[in-house]
C-alpha cells in the first residue's frame, strides 16, 4: 500500500511540455540532471530573472561564470557526478526575489554537442524544507539544440507556479542569453574606416565679430558595461592541461574550491578493503598546498598545524577556512595571489581525510579553479578503488612562458606509519621535513 502510494505521488509530479504547477514559496533546489557516458556532451545549469521578458541587466543572469545573483535569490550550487549519473544544480529563494521580477527562467546548455546526444535529461525541482520533489519534466524531446529552456518560475495571484517549457536553441547559450538581453563578450571585429567629410566653408571676416561663449565641455561617455564571459575548460584524463596563460587567467586571485557529497552512509566493514570504511555526516576533508618558490622556499598550505599562509606575503597563498559540509557554495578554499605568479615555480593542490573515513570510497567530488580573470577550469575526482587518505588534486606550474594547470586526481596509499602529507611529498620529489601536527 505505502509503495503504490509513492508511486502515485512520482506520476503527480511529472509534467508534460506546457503544463503547470503551483509550488511553494520557500526553498527550493532545481536539478538538472543526464546520464554520462561516452561521447555525450556536458550540460550545464542556469537562471535568468526578467521583467517583460528581459533581464534588466548582465546581473540577472545567473550560470558558472556568475553563480550568485546579488538579490540572494538565485544560487548556482554545481555539478555532481554519482555513478554515472550528474546534476547540476541551481538554489532558488523565492521569497528573495525581487518584486519586479516576473519570471525566472531555468535553462541549460550543452557543451561539446548537442542535446540529443545527452541521455535521460530532465529537469526536477525539489522542496528543500522537506525534501520532496514537487515538479518533474522528463526528455523536452531534444535533438540537434544546443541550448534549452527546460522551465520557468512565474507569478500568478500573487503565487509562484511552475511552467514545463522545453523550447530549444540552435545557437547554444550565447544565442539564448542575448535573446534575453545579456551582452555576450566576443571577439570584436574592426570598424571600418571613415571617410573624411569635406571641410566646412569658411566665414568671410567682418568688421566687427561678436565674441561667443565656447561650449560647455561635454559630459565623457559611460562606460559601457563588462560583458558576460561564457566560456570554461573541463579538464579530463584525455585532456588534462590547460594553459591559464592563454585563457588570459594570470593576475588576481586564483580560487581553488573543493567541493564533496558522500553517494550513500553507510556504517560497516568495507569488504573491498577489510576495515571500516564508512563515511558520516562528520567528514572532515582537508585542502591543502604545497609550494616551491622560485628563490627556493617550499613550505605547505593547510589547517594542521594552523598553516594558513598569507595572500599578500610569501608563499602568496591562503586557506580560508576549515569547512565540514561540502557544500558547493562554500567547501574547502584556497586562494593564490597570481600577482605574484612569477614568484612561484609549482604549486600543488591536494586533499586529506582528516577524520570521519579511511578512505575516498563513495566520495563525489568535484574541484573548480576560478581565475579573477578567465575561464574557470573545472574536473570530477575519478571513483576510488584504493584503501586512499589522500588524494593529489591538481598542479600548477611556472614554466617561465606560461602557467599550466594540470589535472592529477591520484589517490595516494601510505605506508604503514608514513603520514598523508609524507606521502603526497614522496610522490611529487618535494623533499621536505615533517614533523606532527594538529588542528
Amino acid at each position: 500500500m505505502c509503495l503504490a502510494r509513492r508511486h502515485a505521488m512520482g506520476a503527480d509530479m511529472q509534467m508534460l511540455k506546457g503544463s503547470n504547477t503551483p509550488v511553494p514559496t520557500s526553498a527550493l533546489r532545481v536539478e538538472l540532471g543526464w546520464r554520462a557516458g561516452p561521447g555525450v556532451p556536458d550540460a550545464d545549469a542556469s537562471a535568468l530573472l526578467l521583467v517583460s521578458g528581459k533581464v534588466r541587466s548582465d546581473a540577472d543572469f545567473v550560470f558558472y561564470n556568475q553563480p550568485a545573483h546579488s538579490s540572494g535569490a538565485i544560487r548556482h550550487e554545481g555539478k555532481r557526478n554519482t555513478d554515472g549519473r550528474v546534476t547540476d544544480t541551481l538554489l532558488v529563494d523565492l521569497t528573495r526575489v525581487e518584486p519586479a521580477i516576473e519570471t525566472v527562467v531555468l535553462a541549460a546548455s550543452a557543451d561539446g554537442g548537442a542535446f540529443g546526444q545527452v541521455p535521460g535529461l530532465y529537469i526536477e525541482v525539489q522542496d528543500t524544507m522537506r525534501g520532496t520533489p514537487v515538479a518533474r519534466f522528463d526528455n523536452p524531446g531534444a535533438t540537434t539544440e544546443t541550448a534549452f529552456v527546460l522551465g520557468e518560475f512565474y507569478r500568478r495571484q500573487g503565487a509562484w507556479k511552475f511552467r514545463a517549457v522545453g523550447q530549444g536553441y540552435s545557437s547554444g547559450l550565447e544565442g539564448l542569453a542575448t535573446d534575453y538581453g545579456i551582452t555576450v563578450d566576443e571577439p570584436q571585429q574592426a570598424a571600418p574606416t571613415p571617410v573624411a567629410a569635406p571641410a566646412p566653408p569658411v566665414a568671410a571676416p567682418s568688421a566687427y565679430t561678436r565674441p561667443v561663449a565656447p561650449p560647455p565641455p561635454a559630459a565623457p561617455p559611460a562606460a559601457p558595461p563588462e560583458p558576460v564571459r561564457l566560456t570554461k575548460v573541463t579538464l579530463t584524463k584525455a585532456a588534462p592541461s590547460v594553459s591559464l596563460t592563454k585563457q588570459g587567467g594570470t593576475s588576481g586571485a586564483l580560487l581553488v574550491n573543493l567541493n564533496w557529497q558522500v553517494r550513500k552512509q553507510f556504517s560497516g566493514w568495507s569488504s573491498k578493503f577489510g576495515r571500516p570504511a564508512a563515511m558520516h555526516s562528520d567528514l572532515d576533508l582537508d585542502l591543502c598546498a604545497l609550494y616551491e618558490l622560485t628563490d627556493g622556499s617550499k613550505g605547505v598550505v593547510q589547517a594542521l598545524g594552523n598553516a594558513f599562509g598569507a595572500l599578500h606575503q610569501p608563499p602568496y597563498i591562503h586557506l580560508d577556512g576549515d569547512d565540514r559540509t561540502g557544500a558547493v557554495s562554500t567547501g574547502e578554499n584556497l586562494t593564490v595571489n597570481l600577482d605574484h605568479k612569477n614568484a612561484f615555480r609549482r604549486i600543488l593542490v591536494f586533499v586529506t581525510i582528516y577524520e570521519g573515513a579511511r578512505s575516498f570510497a563513495d566520495l563525489n567530488a568535484t574541484v573548480t579553479l576560478q581565475p579573477q580573470h578567465g575561464a574557470p577550469v573545472e574536473f570530477f575526482l575519478d571513483e576510488c578503488t584504493v584503501p586512499s587518505p589522500v588524494c593529489a588534486l591538481a598542479l600548477i606550474t611556472n614554466t617561465g612562458t606560461d602557467l599550466v594547470v594540470q589535472r592529477e586526481a591520484r589517490y595516494l596509499v601510505p605506508e604503514r606509519g608514513v603520514s598523508p602529507q609524507r606521502t603526497v611529498d614522496y610522490a611529487y620529489g618535494w623533499g621536505m621535513n615533517w614533523t606532527p601536527g594538529r588542528k
